[in-house]
């Protein structure tokens, strides 16, 4: 049985563009843009799980850190 969704926590890397880890999966992937990092997520779920199986949705989880000063 399918799950309904499947979800990445993406943050920035460090030597520029994204990264994205799935919580739950053994599911990592980068890019260099936002759109090529959302079109390699889709790519690795369809490399994960088969037909029957793969989640109907891809939830991302946008996560930055930032410092500003006291």
């Amino acid at each position: 049985m399918a799950q309904s969704e499947i979800i990445f926590n993406i943050e920035e890397s460090p030597e520029g563009g994204f990264e994205a880890r799935a919580l739950g999966f053994s599911i990592f992937t980068q890019a260099d843009s936002h759109e090529e990092l959302k079109a390699m997520i889709r790519d690795a779920v369809a490399c994960q799980f088969e037909d029957a199986d793969k989640p109907r949705v891809i939830r991302l989880h946008m996560v930055k850190d930032e410092v500003i000063p006291a």
